[in-house]
């Protein structure tokens, strides 16, 4: 069976630390370029339904961690402390991939995309689940422990922020319409990603609960990756419409 191989746990964080650099490198001044930020002449490339895309990108999170778990023998139910934070990483993917592609309204999605970011679920679902279920040691009081209590209230409250966002976001739009409005309500109030806000609250939320290299390493690869998004979506929305309200900051509530 599977062993723990702690140089392979090393060895993967420190590549998605410096995954994360390059994100941040390549995005920072120019965005990816999907969504309301693709240009016109992508747009006649290959590109797949949102809904089929998002469904096939999220999936290997959710299913890597799952499988892993299924292949260990005998399987790991303790300690429970070990079991929650397995059961969280999930939790977020299940809705990633089976809840939340079913009611998004996105235009449809370049495939050079999304096979990048399938193989980045694949890398990711595999670090966190191979730690999580092959590797961490937890004492049996772990959840009680202050850094398991304080990082779970944060990954609630970031998961609730962004799903709360991602509502607010789908009905801006009526079925079969394209066209980008203000956010209004919620979070948006104070900032233009406020979705992305959430999901990076809720990551560091969980590298905090976990304790631990990967956790940690994916929630600074989190921020590399759509911190800029948020950013650029600030300065699109500032562009775009002349009644933005201005004292909306980009990512952090009452700082940036």
């Amino acid at each position: 069976s599977m062993q723990c191989f702690p140089s392979l746990v090393l060895a993967l964080s420190s590549l998605l630390g410096a995954l994360a650099l390059l994100q941040l490198s390549l995005y920072l001044r120019v965005p990816s370029r999907y969504g309301k930020h693709e240009e016109r002449l992508c747009r006649a490339r290959g590109r797949l339904p949102a809904r089929c895309a998002w469904f096939l990108q999220e999936l290997p999170s959710f299913l890597v961690p799952a499988l892993l778990l299924a292949l260990r023998s005998p399987p790991r139910l303790e300690p429970l402390g070990c079991r929650l934070l397995c059961c969280l990483f999930c939790w977020h993917y299940f809705y990633r991939t089976f809840i939340y592609p079913f009611f998004t309204r996105g235009r449809p999605f370049p495939l050079q995309l999304l096979f990048f970011g399938t193989l980045f679920c694949i890398y990711n679902g595999f670090l966190q689940g191979y730690y999580l279920i092959y590797c961490a040691e937890y004492p049996n009081d772990w959840c009680t422990d202050i850094r398991f209590t304080s990082g779970l209230l944060l990954f609630l409250l970031g998961m609730g922020i962004n799903i709360h966002s991602d509502l607010l976001l789908r009905q801006l739009r009526k079925p079969g319409e394209v066209t980008y409005k203000i956010p209004q309500g919620g979070l948006f109030t104070y900032v233009s990603g406020a979705n992305y806000f959430g999901e990076i609250v809720e990551w560091f939320g969980f590298a905090i609960a976990t304790w631990s290299l990967p956790a940690f390493a994916f929630a600074f690869f989190t921020l590399c990756c759509i911190g800029p998004r948020a950013y650029h979506h600030h300065r699109y929305y500032l562009k775009t419409f002349t009644d933005y309200p201005k004292s909306r900051k980009a990512l952090i509530p009452f700082v940036f």
